[in-house]
This record gives C-alpha cells, sequence and structure tokens, in this order.
C-alpha cells in the first residue's frame, strides 16, 4: 500500500488526482514488474501469465491513448518509468 502510495504521489497531475492515465500507467507497470519476478521462479502459474498479459495489454492501450491525446505527457510517463529507450 505505502508503494501504491507513492507511485501515485510521484505521477499524479493534480492534487486529487489517482485515476489518470499516468497514473495508472505506473500502477499497472508496478504490478506487471511485480509479477514478472513472481513468473520467473513459478514457470508453471499460467493464471497469473494470463493476469500479466491483460495488465500489459491494458498499459498499452492506455499508452496508446496517451500518445495520441498529449505527446509530451506520454514522453514523460515512458521516460520516468523506463518503458522506452
Amino acid at each position: 500500500m505505502e508503494a501504491k502510495t507513492k507511485t501515485i504521489e510521484a505521477f499524479k497531475t493534480h492534487a486529487k488526482d489517482t485515476g489518470s492515465a499516468d497514473v495508472q500507467v505506473a500502477l499497472l507497470t508496478q504490478r506487471i514488474n511485480h509479477l514478472t519476478e513472481h513468473l520467473q521462479t513459478n514457470k508453471k502459474d499460467h493464471s497469473s501469465r494470463r493476469g500479466l498479459l491483460m495488465m500489459v495489454s491494458q498499459r498499452r492501450r492506455l499508452l496508446d491513448y496517451l500518445k495520441t491525446t498529449d505527446l509530451s505527457r506520454y514522453q514523460t510517463v515512458t521516460k520516468k518509468l523506463k518503458l522506452r529507450k
């Protein structure tokens, strides 16, 4: 819960922001990284793998939305999260 609060604080766009696309992408990235570590040790956990794939596609859709609506926000989010090189 503490890590989630820190992530929201780092990516929010205004004082009461908890659900903007920036915050959602950051939270999904955090969950994806955690699940990736889990799946490296538990290779046969197929239900978690399916959840991971759904989260990755959701993040992709949110990033596509950000890219079309506000390119500068898209670039800052991808740079902060190190998603693009």
